[in-house]
C-alpha cells in the first residue's frame, strides 16, 4: 500500500510516496521551503500544495517538530507561537479534505528506524535524535515509543534551550566546522548519557549522512550509530503512522 507522508521542518517540508509494507520511497521526494513567519495558514497551505503535487486522496501521515498531543500542537517549538494549542491534525485536514494522522518528527523518525531501519530489534532504552533546525529526540523501550520525549528543551548556559546553541541550524547559521559544531553536538550526548542512560544513541535528521564528519568528537559511552534510513526516516514514519498504531498522547 502507497501511503503520503508528510515531514514537517524548520526549513524544508517535504513529502513522497511510501509503501508502509517495506518502508521504502515509491516516488521522488518533493521539498517546499518552509514559509519564513512558520505561520500556521501558511504552512498549512504547503501542505496542500504538497498533496497537491501527488495529486494524493488517501490518509496521510505527518511529522510535525513539537509536542503533539491527540493532535495538538502544545509547545511552538521553533515554530511561530500562534501554533500553541492549534488542532494540526484539524487545521491540515480542512486545507485538503483529506485524513491526517499528526505525530512529534523525531518520535515517527525513531518509529521508521526501529521498524523497517537498523533498529529493529535493538532491546533496552534506545534514543533517536534527528539533526536538523532543533534537536528531535525519540525514546524507545524494547522497541515500543515513549512519546514527546524533548531532550533537545534542556536548558544551557545562557540559552533557553540546548538546541539553540548544538543544532544543525547553530553551525549553518555561525559557519561552524563539523569538528567545531561536533564539540557542541558531543556535549548535547553528554546531557542526554547523564540524564536517561541510553543503551543506544541513533542519529537521524540531514546531518545523518555527513556523521564522518564528526564522530572522532563523539565521546561518550553509549554506542552513537547513523541511522540508515537518514533524511528519509521522518517521511517514511509519518507514511507508517497513517495506517499503524503509533502511541501518542
Amino acid at each position: 500500500m502507497e501511503v503520503l507522508g508528510i515531514d514537517v521542518g524548520g526549513s524544508g517540508i517535504k513529502g513522497a510516496l511510501v509503501n508502509i509494507e517495506t518502508g521504502k520511497l515509491v516516488s521522488e521526494r518533493h521539498r517546499i521551503p518552509t514559509p519564513v513567519g512558520r505561520k500556521p495558514e501558511d504552512m498549512a497551505n504547503v501542505i496542500a500544495q504538497i498533496v497537491a503535487h501527488f495529486d494524493y486522496k488517501g490518509k496521510v501521515g505527518c511529522g510535525f517538530p513539537t509536542v503533539i498531543k491527540k493532535g495538538i500542537c502544545k509547545s511552538p517549538g521553533n515554530l511561530h507561537k500562534s501554533w500553541l494549542n492549534v488542532n494540526v491534525e484539524k487545521l491540515f485536514e480542512e486545507k485538503t479534505g483529506l485524513d491526517f494522522t499528526v505525530v512529534n518528527d523525531a518520535d515517527i523518525a525513531g518509529y521508521a528506524c526501529m521498524n523497517y531501519g537498523i533498529g529493529k530489534g535493538m532491546q533496552g532504552l534506545v534514543i533517536m535524535i534527528t539533526i536538523g533546525t532543533g534537536l528531535g529526540s525519540g525514546a524507545f523501550l524494547d522497541g515500543r515509543l515513549i512519546p514527546n520525549f524533548e531532550l533537545g528543551q534542556i536548558p544551557y548556559k545562557k540559552y533557553k534551550k540546548i538546541e539553540l546553541w548544538a543544532a544543525g541550524s547553530a553551525k549553518d547559521r555561525e559557519g561552524l566546522s563539523y569538528k567545531k559544531w561536533g564539540k557542541r553536538f558531543n556535549k548535547f550526548l553528554k546531557y542526554v548519557e547523564l540524564l536517561v542512560a541510553p543503551d543506544t544513541i541513533l542519529i537521524g535528521g540531514g546531518a545523518s549522512k555527513d556523521f564522518d564528519q564528526f564522530k572522532e568528537c563523539i565521546t561518550i559511552e553509549t554506542p552513537v550509530i547513523p541511522a540508515e534510513l537518514q533524511n528519509h526516516a521522518g517521511i517514511i514514519g509519518a507514511a507508517a503512522a497513517a495506517f499503524h498504531t503509533v502511541p501518542k498522547h
